[in-house]
């Protein structure tokens, strides 16, 4: 199967940026040390700068169990693609810190630098980080986008991270790029880690992702076009609750608990019931390397 590739378009690059709204020590030779030593990544995960509402989401995403099946380690070179507002930065960027590694925030590039929800979003997220760095360390910012250069220093990395942002770039015509950005970065034997929302298997794909949903055979495939090798799928983030077939897509779901198509006014009277008692979606939790 050959991945069809969409134009990137300012519409999906919006709906993107929607998407993602929604979810001391002294510094030792130069580097910034979190502020509370989260030397494991328990420790990090339990951490008091996590916002409540994050830490509420644990439950669904399983951050411990995940980032242990994905490999993370201390020390490393970790590069996070889109982190949004920053669930899993929260966790990486302390734990790093504190284990002398290195995070590359991958952060949105929109098509339109004049774009202020893109803008506000990004900046929000620069400045969370920057005014913070006895607890985040020093994060090094790159871009991701139709256009964007290269997210770390190539073959520097050891984990690189796709964090529910698949059905975006699909829909953005980048998820390719995407693949290719992330061998690009990283080491021989490097780890690629996706998590993303697991769409029914059987049916035909969406390329564009629509809904939110991409099969997790498509996935793998477009993995392994991208030059990578399938290491270990886990079931860490199944919901088998999740019956995929929501009238606003996966965002029907918490946390987004959509009650209208996205960009228009929410429906009051909306019955979110059905939906909250799924819980958040299914997801498919997989481990991809680059080949020695």
């Amino acid at each position: 199967m050959m991945v069809r590739s969409q134009q990137w378009s300012r519409r999906g690059v919006l709906a993107s940026v929607g998407a993602l709204a929604a979810c001391g020590r002294k510094p030792a030779q130069g580097q910034a040390k979190a502020a509370t030593g989260p030397e494991t990544i328990e420790a990090a995960v339990a951490g008091d700068w996590r916002p409540a509402a994050d830490r509420a989401r644990d439950v669904w995403r399983h951050p411990v169990e995940t980032l242990k099946f994905w490999g993370l380690k201390p020390g490393q070179t970790v590069v996070e693609f889109w982190p949004g507002a920053g669930w899993y930065t929260d966790i990486l960027a302390p734990f790093l810190a504190d284990t002398h590694g290195k995070l590359y925030a991958a952060v949105l590039q929109a098509s339109d630098p004049s774009d202020p929800a893109a803008t506000e979003i990004v900046e929000g997220y620069r400045r969370k980080l920057t005014e913070k760095k006895k607890i985040y360390g020093d994060v090094t910012f790159t871009a991701f986008g139709p256009t964007s250069g290269a997210v770390a220093p190539a073959g520097s990395a050891d984990l690189v991270l796709f964090l529910r942002n698949l059905h975006n770039w699909m829909a953005g015509g980048i998820a390719e790029k995407a693949f290719k950005d992330a061998l690009a970065a990283l080491k021989p034997g490097g780890v690629l880690g996706i998590e993303e929302h697991r769409g029914e298997p059987g049916r035909v794909q969406d390329v564009l992702a629509a809904d939110g949903y991409v099969q997790q055979a498509y996935v793998i495939q477009m993995a392994k076009e991208a030059g990578f090798l399938l290491a270990a799928t886990s079931e860490i983030n199944a919901n088998p609750k999740d019956t995929k077939d929501h009238p606003f897509g996966v965002w029907t779901l918490p946390p987004t608990r959509l009650s209208a198509p996205r960009g228009e006014p929410a429906e009051p009277g909306f019955d979110h019931s059905k939906y909250d008692a799924i819980g958040e979606s299914d997801r498919m939790t997989l481990k991809f390397v680059k080949p020695k």
